[in-house]
């Protein structure tokens, strides 16, 4: 079931050009194609389904630095400056509040870790606050556990998945954006060694600079070029509950569950760090890259075997011409089931630790499918071999909130301007070549 979603109208044509191309209204699109449109730029928006569909919609809408990887930090600093401004610059309700996020455990080595991450957090001047048993017990009133601990991340917040990067298209349609829908972009037409324009299914809109914020189909995307993008697909699980009177106040992490507050009295729930792999031919192709990261996280993954990821959807076989459909026509928007068993252990999880929420009850459940790095740093970068594209993916199922300092970041570098934040970190190179590709931090 598709996660709820505010409908973005449609411009009314359909452009022959344009200065600079988004293809993907996620929020590192919908979010690029803002801060173009502010500078003046003809930019277009190009989505297969509709703005904000797919994992943008269905994540947990945590805007945190807290437990970051340090090489995000710069950028999600930025990104929490950007959403505070956003509601007020574009007259969008996007859901931002700047509340803080409290983690409460009952495990020494998630504090020791949490504490860990708080010293090298100083250096940026983040604000990380560990938790004793008892400061614990006070910010999550009315939970039954004994805490050994935890830790607050006052200056951290959330926003609304739902309206975000709907709000954020409308507002660059006010300045003079085009937003069209329903229109895929089947490939890249290319002239002299660089971009030259962008065939969709509705015919080649002429243009020397692309943004590929595509998501989980942005790897397949690039394949189809000779760009080898070695991203992997995880299907993740989230469900909203009835409003009800809410005994917690601010998104909160506990072994069991993590929820947030939404604006209408209800909750998105989901249960941390455990997701769904469904391997097709992307996942077999890039398997040697990701197994660290399989490894130290499989008894947290499900595993589902079958032959349909391989014909359908962004983990498929196959090339195609860009003058017939395109696989990113066959699925408009990825719908993949949630998995109902998380769901009722996270309300059971939730009921448990909060006996005024005897009466919580699920309203509606999704999955989203997440692209990740094998570093689960994303990729926000030029592509040396094919000048105008910049790639903005990978972003591991922690995009959401760096979203605005994502999508300004590619707004920068497809202009050639001096980028918000040192970009090395998030070079596409490193995926290649090895340079710098570290373990996994903190995410």
């Amino acid at each position: 079931m598709p996660a709820p979603i505010r409908y973005v109208q449609d411009n009314a044509y359909f452009p022959e050009s344009a200065d600079v191309v988004v293809i993907g209204g996620g929020i590192a699109g919908a979010a690029a194609t803002y801060e173009l449109a502010k500078q003046g730029i003809k930019v277009v928006l190009l989505e297969k389904g509709l703005v904000g569909g797919e994992q943008s919609s269905r994540n947990w809408g945590w805007c945190r630095q807290q437990n970051r990887d340090e090489r995000e930090l710069p950028l999600i600093i930025y990104a929490l400056r950007r959403w505070e401004e956003l509601g007020q610059e574009t007259g969008e309700e996007l859901g931002f509040r700047r509340t803080g996020l409290v983690y409460a455990t009952r495990d020494q080595s998630e504090i020791d870790a949490w504490d860990n991450w708080g010293k090298m957090a100083k250096s940026y001047d983040v604000r990380s606050d560990i938790l004793n048993a008892a400061q614990a017990k006070a910010m999550t009133p009315g939970s039954t556990s004994a805490w050994l601990g935890g830790v607050s991340s006052p200056t951290d917040g959330h926003a609304e998945p739902s309206l975000a990067a709907p709000g954020l298209a409308i507002a660059a349609q006010r300045l003079g954006a085009c937003v069209v829908q329903q229109c895929a972009v089947r490939g890249l037409d290319i002239a002299a060694g660089r971009v030259s324009g962008v065939w969709t299914e509705r015919g080649l809109i002429k243009t020397a600079s692309v943004i590929c914020a595509g998501g989980a189909w942005t790897s397949m995307f690039c394949r189809r070029h000779g760009i080898d993008l070695p991203l992997g697909n995880v299907i993740g699980t989230a469900f909203r509950t009835a409003p009800i009177a809410q005994a917690i106040s601010m998104p909160l992490y506990t072994p069991g569950f993590a929820c947030r507050p939404q604006l209408d009295g209800s909750y998105t729930v989901s249960v941390s760090g455990r997701g769904r792999l469904e391997p097709g031919a992307q996942g077999l192709r890039y398997a040697r890259q990701f197994y660290p990261t399989f490894k130290a996280r499989r008894k947290n993954l499900k595993i589902r075997l079958g032959l349909a990821p391989f014909y359908r959807g962004p983990e498929a076989l196959g090339r195609w011409q860009f003058d017939a459909q395109s696989p990113f026509e066959k699925v408009r928007i990825l719908d993949p089931h949630a998995d109902l068993a998380l769901v009722q252990e996270g309300i059971a999880a939730m009921r448990k630790e909060y006996p005024a929420l005897a009466d919580l009850r699920m309203v509606q459940a999704w999955g989203g499918m997440i692209d990740s790095a094998p570093d689960a740093i994303p990729v926000i970068s030029g592509v040396p071999q094919l000048p105008g594209l910049v790639i903005s993916a990978g972003y591991s199922g922690h995009g959401f909130g760096i979203g605005p300092g994502a999508g300004r970041l590619a707004a920068d570098l497809i202009m050639n301007q001096q980028p918000i934040v040192d970009p090395t970190p998030y070079r596409y190179a490193r995926l290649v070549d090895g340079s710098g590709l570290d373990t996994p931090g903190m995410m």
